[in-house]
Formats: C-alpha cells, sequence, structure tokens
C-alpha cells in the first residue's frame, strides 16, 4: 500500500463569548471525519461560540455562530 501523510487536528478549542470553556490536545488516534460534542453550562440566547483549530502542520481554522 501507498503511505497517507499524517495529517489530523492537534488542538481545538470552543470559547464563549471570547473566554475558553473547551480546550482539547488531539492526537493521530480520532478519526478522519471526527464528530466532538460537549455540554455547556452557561450559555444563553444571543451568546457567541467559536470553534478554533490547529493542525499538525501548522494551519489553523476557526468558525463561529450564536445560541439560538
Amino acid at each position: 500500500g501507498k503511505l497517507v501523510p499524517l495529517h489530523f487536528i492537534q488542538n481545538l478549542t470552543v470559547k464563549l463569548n471570547g473566554k475558553a470553556v473547551v480546550e482539547a490536545q488531539i492526537s493521530q488516534a480520532v478519526s478522519r471525519n471526527p464528530v466532538f460534542s460537549f455540554r455547556l453550562k452557561g450559555g444563553a440566547k444571543g451568546d457567541k461560540i467559536e470553534v478554533s483549530w490547529l493542525d499538525n502542520q501548522g494551519e489553523t481554522n476557526s468558525t463561529e455562530t450564536a445560541i439560538a
């Protein structure tokens, strides 16, 4: 077989209104298209949730939404 280069999320951060509420360090053992779940206390309608991540190749990305 052909070797596939490693490419995975290393760090995941969830912020509520700018304050980190979840921080995870992840390894290559996670599946190719992972689903992460968490419980959030203290969030209210209209509060902003931001999810950001860093992969093992140094690339970052993020997304945000408001609680409906």
